[in-house]
């Protein structure tokens, strides 16, 4: 796993990138809800920013990089003043996450899978895909 920090004049910037395995996961959760509590102090919210990065870390290694561990995922956090920018990146062709079934709806109640995105737009201010969908933007403000 490699890990830089970069302050900048205003902002804080912290990328990692690590092997798509998911037994990597939990410690780049824990560096960034570590980062949230030295920056904003200890607010409550870490524990919504660790369980939707948890669930964006475990699809970027499972489904886009379908648990190869020589591809890598990115995880990259910019902080700006109050709110907290988590960008997710896989190697992976991507995905469109409009046909991902909402799980509170009939389409969706019986699915393998969908449930993580749901989490995911329900724990964070703002979401949004880029990359064909192979790179999440999460925001969190403190």
């Amino acid at each position: 796993m490699s890990t830089r920090a970069m302050p900048d004049a205003g902002q804080t910037r912290l990328d990692i990138t690590f092997p798509a395995d998911v037994n990597r996961v939990a410690a780049v959760v824990d560096k960034v809800v570590a980062l949230a509590c030295q920056l904003h102090g200890e607010t409550g919210k870490e524990q919504e920013i660790a369980l939707a990065l948890t669930e964006a870390l475990a699809n970027a290694v499972k489904h886009g990089s379908k648990n190869d561990p020589s591809l890598n995922v990115q995880c990259q956090v910019i902080n700006e003043g109050p709110a907290m920018h988590i960008i997710v990146r896989d190697s992976g062709p991507g995905f469109d996450p409009r046909c991902v079934a909402n799980p509170l709806e009939l389409a969706g109640l019986t699915a393998d899978h969908g449930r993580g995105l749901h989490m995911i737009r329900q724990l964070v201010d703002e979401v949004r895909f880029e990359r064909n969908g192979a790179e999440i933007h999460m925001t969190k403000r403190f």
